[in-house]
């Protein structure tokens, strides 16, 4: 018959506790990335529409020469 040498890991519990805390601080920084990004895809999108608008330029006006 042969008997397992095992013993208790003293730290285990704590590394897992401290896992699953860090794992739910991720789970929420992810949620509010996702809401960030989402915003910034919006706003970039606006930023598109109005810059796509008839009569609009990114190239400035010649400067007019005072008389």
């Amino acid at each position: 018959m042969s008997t397992l040498n095992w013993r208790r890991d003293p730290g285990y519990e704590q590394r897992m506790n401290q896992l699953r805390s860090e794992t739910e601080l991720l789970k929420h920084e992810n949620a509010k990335l996702k809401k960030l990004n989402a915003k910034g895809k919006t706003l970039l999108s606006s930023a598109a529409q109005l810059c796509s608008q008839q009569g609009f330029s990114s190239t400035p006006p010649n400067p007019t020469v005072p008389d």
